[in-house]
């Protein structure tokens, strides 16, 4: 099944400030994230993003901060549980997802996501953890429970459909 903007909704998980610098290749992580949630924007595709405790672990990045429609914050790993799926707009079935850590809050997510009846891909690119083995691992079991596994790249160009499209150029020069 293909992304389809109309149907999407971005949430990026826990791109917090005192987190990121744990994060293997967590600047690279963030960049693809920050990328994405511009790409949405352009797209009109809602972005939902999420802080675990803030209060210890800092806030999210500022570019993530400005680029999200809304903020959910929570204690539970799953951000289910602090209120994501009442936050996903009723019209939109499709979930694409990424942040930190792949592992814990990320992965609970999305498997919580998917078990509420909605298509979710994972942004292999725009997801991290402390250790590759996690990040690793959390991908290839989210890819088991139904999960899609693609990149910023295919995203975009999906949720476009055609070189026609009226942000083509601007997606364009965020891709390069």
């Amino acid at each position: 099944m293909l992304m389809n903007a109309e149907q999407s909704t971005l949430v990026l998980v826990d791109l917090q400030k005192k987190l990121m610098p744990a994060i293997n290749h967590g600047d690279s992580v963030l960049a693809e994230s920050v990328r994405l949630a511009r790409i949405a924007k352009l797209l009109n595709v809602p972005v939902i993003a999420t802080e675990q405790i803030p209060e210890k672990l800092g806030h999210n990045d500022d570019e993530v901060a400005t680029l999200a429609d809304q903020t959910v914050t929570k204690i539970h790993f799953d951000a289910c549980g602090g209120g994501l799926v009442e936050a996903i707009p009723n019209d939109r079935n499709q979930v694409i997802i990424g942040g930190c850590e792949a592992h814990v809050c990320m992965l609970q997510t999305a498997l919580s996501l998917l078990a509420a009846g909605f298509g979710v891909w994972v942004v292999e690119n725009a997801t991290g953890s402390r250790h590759d083995n996690d990040r690793d691992a959390a991908l290839e079991r989210l890819q088991q429970a139904g999960a899609t596994i693609v990149t910023v790249e295919m995203v975009a160009f999906e949720w476009m459909q055609h070189c026609e499209h009226s942000a083509f150029r601007e997606v364009q020069r965020l891709i390069r």
